[in-house]
């Protein structure tokens, strides 16, 4: 199934049968992108939403000189701009980190689900409600923590996220990002982001290589991160949609 990540180990299960095939068959035109392939550009009319099926998608916004600040990552089973539904446009731009693969649900298809399934809409929008508090998160980690608590806690979302979609293990996973990247999502210079990262290999708390996490200490690197994992409303934590 294209939608068998979304919402996984986040609620999926209140997913009905009728709705997952309503959901299916909404999803069309699936096709591989390219890395760094733009998929949106700020202000321009969308007339889809993106399910990303495999890879990593980025938002990002640029300054006046070109600077990039990325605001979020996503992952497979996300939906990437569902409040371009309501909203007709982004107000930043979409990109392809690495490869990825994506599947297309059309505004029109959105609009007959809005209108005749209640529960699958909530659940589009808890998907919503879910990239929001995430932003909140990231609005605290650049704003109350130190360059390695930012970098430690960007990894262990990163981990959590994966892990609730079965592409993380014991701290292990790929993740295609370049030290420009991190930098651009962590608010810090390519310069800090190597000492920092070579920090954490030092403390045997992390090693980042050739794309591959490999968390050492997750105890450590957590308090390190003041990370707490609740935002992500994973289905453990007892409070997903019902």
């Amino acid at each position: 199934m294209l939608s068998a990540l979304f919402l996984k180990g986040r609620g999926r299960s209140a997913l009905d049968e009728d709705d997952r095939e309503i959901l299916e068959e909404g999803l069309a035109n699936v096709h591989t992108l390219p890395s760094r392939h733009l998929l949106v550009r700020q202000g321009a009319p969308v007339h889809v939403s993106t399910l990303l099926l495999d890879g990593f998608i980025c938002r990002y916004m640029d300054d006046r000189e070109g600077h990039r600040q990325i605001v979020a990552v996503h992952v497979p089973g996300d939906f990437v701009d569902l409040h371009g539904f309501p909203m007709k446009r982004l107000d930043h731009d979409l990109a392809t980190i690495g490869p990825a693969k994506v599947a297309e649900l059309s505004h029109d298809a959105l609009e007959r689900i809005v209108e005749q399934r209640p529960r699958l809409t909530r659940l589009l929008w808890f998907s919503t409600l879910l990239d929001a508090a995430m932003h909140r998160e990231w609005i605290f980690r650049l704003g109350r923590l130190g360059a390695d608590g930012r970098v430690a806690h960007f990894f262990c979302e990163m981990n959590c996220r994966l892990e609730m979609v079965g592409l993380a293990s014991d701290g292990h996973f790929a993740l295609p990002l370049t030290q420009a990247d991190l930098a651009e999502a962590c608010g810090i210079t390519g310069v800090h982001v190597n000492r920092v990262l070579r920090s954490l290999r030092e403390q045997d708390l992390l090693t980042y290589r050739h794309g591959i996490v490999d968390i050492r200490n997750p105890a450590r690197l957590k308090a390190l991160a003041e990370f707490d994992p609740q935002y992500l409303y994973g289905t453990d934590s007892g409070r997903t949609m019902a």
